[in-house]
């Protein structure tokens, strides 16, 4: 076994223990259990996703398509199409430019549009009737929101029409060790988010080599579809190196997406060689034409 595996499995499985303990009442790492109700079950409003089966946001993104690319599969740039979230996140994004990301995927064929969750009403009307799905983000793009904030937000997006939902783990709860929180803060999104896959953004380039390892293990435990590399409005974006740890992180099971920094056909094979199945990216077009993009996303 490698040295970097070996160090995979150790805290997966240090992370596996303290969960599993906390779960059961043995362990207070920063906040109490949640209470139980008379059957036994944990309460609704603080529950944690179940850790032994597949969530509905998994299967369902399996049933749809994304389950492990094969870069043999992919001959030229138009391939690459139909796994990129085709995206527009700025502030500063108006209705017509959302629009226009819409008209845009439905072109190229992409397979969807990732957009703030205040857009997502006009892009799930604007795609209505096509194969491109709306993606909102949640708790975008720092992670710092209360989890009921995120679970509301989710909700609200999705009976928006959002079909997918990108949330930020909650960086600072990850590096201070509060894994308690961060998987109830992952629980509760991925719970408000019902049969809608989750994918969780990491922000690797503010995580240390284990924090990453603990926010993938974190993030399959607490049922999410992907584990997500970055928002693309932080230090840095997406690396190859990120996203094969992920890959071995979270196995087969669970899709990997490379987001930020992917400007070009070459950075997009890169990624999927390395293990992504989805990739992020504002420059989209520029990818399946073969040309490159200064955009940052």
């Amino acid at each position: 076994m490698s040295e970097d595996a070996a160090v995979i499995d150790e805290v997966v499985e240090r992370v596996r223990r303290r969960l599993q303990a906390f779960q059961a009442g043995t362990e207070q790492p920063c906040t109490p259990a949640p209470k139980k109700a008379e059957s036994g079950e944990a309460c609704a409003d603080s529950c944690f996703a179940c850790p032994n089966v597949d969530s509905c946001g998994t299967v369902g993104a399996i049933r749809t398509g994304v389950s492990r690319i094969s870069p043999d599969r992919i001959r030229t740039s138009q391939d690459i199409a139909p796994f990129i979230d085709h995206t527009l996140l700025k502030p500063e994004a108006t209705k017509d430019e959302v629009l226009k990301l819409c008209e845009e995927a439905k072109k190229y064929g992409f397979a969807t549009v990732c957009v703030n969750s205040s857009n997502v009403g006009t892009a799930a009307r604007a795609l209505s009737g096509t194969k491109v799905l709306p993606i909102a983000v949640v708790g975008f793009p720092l992670g710092a929101a209360m989890p009921s904030a995120k679970a509301f937000e989710t909700r609200e997006a999705i009976r928006c029409g959002a079909k997918e939902i990108d949330t930020v783990i909650n960086i600072g709860a990850l590096k201070a060790k509060d894994y308690a929180l961060v998987l109830k803060d992952l629980a509760m999104t991925v719970a408000a988010a019902g049969r809608v896959p989750v994918k969780v953004i990491l922000e690797t380039s503010q995580l240390s080599l284990e924090e990453k390892i603990v926010g993938c293990a974190l993030s399959k435990a607490a049922g999410a579809a992907f584990v997500k590399t970055s928002t693309g409005f932080s230090t840095g974006g997406a690396t190859t190196e990120d996203v094969a740890l992920m890959r071995k992180v979270v196995g087969e099971d669970v899709g990997v997406k490379a987001s930020g920094g992917v400007r070009s056909q070459d950075d997009a094979m890169k990624m999927i060689a390395a293990g992504a199945n989805r990739l992020g990216a504002s420059a989209s077009i520029a990818i399946v034409t073969g040309g490159t993009s200064t955009a940052k996303y």
